[in-house]
């Protein structure tokens, strides 16, 4: 028999909900045709409860993973990165675009603007190349530290990673080490010391092991530096996982081209140099694979998500993968396992 799973992706315009039932067998079905949807986030212990951020339409609330939605607060904003808390019932944080951060503590009945963040140094240069014709930066990803519920990381796409010890209240300048072109950020799930993030730079990877104070970018092994997802182990924070692109600057790098993306998945374990990922995966990859998810009650078990809708999974820490029976559709965004 097989435990049920639920995979969440959005597309632009709506979801994908991918579905593995008891004997198997996965179906998939596309939900919120109408909405602009642009992230996702789970609630820690609880797969039933799931939010989504949407571009103008605020956030949506589902208690079902995934099956129906309701709204849930923020109407007109451009929700970009949502964080649901593992110690708070109810405590939500929303990142917006032009960059803020919003909380709320009654599950999106109220949200409060967290306004010290627009008063980061640096904030009026943060710019996106991105997002024409404004280029305004935005708040790509908000973490939230699994042991201390007061410990905030942000990314900011283009802009800074900041962080803040007292719930948001006030905010960090930007740590140096960490990239400032954040594509994901997060924090292991039971280990807050170790940070993760993908991002552009010459390295296209960032670590911390302090809880997000200090950072330094491993670089030995990588041959792409245009970071986009990053994973990591639920019960090995030393095992982490990258998946990234060619590096280089314009309005479409490389990475974002479908079908010529030249990208790959990496592997680093125990701060051992990373190791380019093969194992049945496409080689190579010419799609990126824009989300990389782990499982919580799994460890060694990783999905990655491709722009082509494919979606492979490995159950051996990356050293064998399988391509699942099912299809997204065109993905270029996030995805969660409900």
């Amino acid at each position: 028999m097989f435990e049920n799973k639920v995979l969440l992706a959005t597309r632009g315009h709506g979801l994908a909900r991918a579905e593995r039932d008891a004997k198997g067998n996965w179906s998939v079905a596309s939900l919120l045709a109408d909405e602009p949807v642009r992230c996702l986030a789970s609630v820690p212990g609880n797969p039933n409860t799931v939010y989504a951020g949407t571009h103008g339409h605020g956030v949506l609330h589902s208690e079902d993973r995934g099956l129906t939605w309701q709204p849930a607060g923020m109407a007109g904003q451009i929700v970009r990165a949502l964080a649901a808390s593992p110690h708070e019932p109810g405590v939500l944080y929303a990142g917006t675009k032009p960059a803020g951060v919003f909380i709320t503590r009654d599950g999106g009945a109220n949200w409060t603007d967290l306004e010290a963040f627009r008063h980061i140094r640096g904030y009026r240069f943060w710019r996106s190349p991105a997002e024409p014709p404004d280029w305004r930066a935005y708040v790509s990803n908000i973490a939230i530290s699994p042991i201390d519920p007061k410990v905030l990381v942000a990314g900011i796409e283009f802009g800074a990673v900041v962080r803040s010890e007292d719930g948001g209240r006030t905010w960090s300048n930007h740590k140096k080490g960490a990239i400032r072109d954040c594509h994901t950020l997060m924090f292991h799930r039971s280990n807050g010391d170790w940070v993760y993030e993908a991002g552009a730079s010459l390295a296209g990877a960032a670590l911390s092991r302090d809880g997000g104070v200090s950072w330094l970018q491993p670089k030995q092994g990588l041959k792409h530096h245009y970071g986009w997802a990053c994973a990591a182990d639920p019960e090995r924070p030393e095992v982490w996982y990258l998946s990234a692109g060619p590096y280089g600057w314009g309005f479409e790098p490389q990475a974002h081209q479908d079908g010529r993306a030249n990208a790959a998945i990496y592997r680093s374990a125990g701060g051992a140099a990373w190791e380019r990922l093969d194992g049945g995966l496409p080689q190579p990859m010419t799609h990126l694979a824009y989300a990389l998810v782990t499982d919580p009650a799994a460890p060694g078990h990783l999905y990655a998500g491709l722009s082509s809708g494919e979606v492979w999974h490995t159950a051996d820490y990356g050293d064998s993968w399988e391509k699942l029976p099912f299809n997204l559709g065109p993905f270029h965004g996030r995805m969660i396992l409900a």
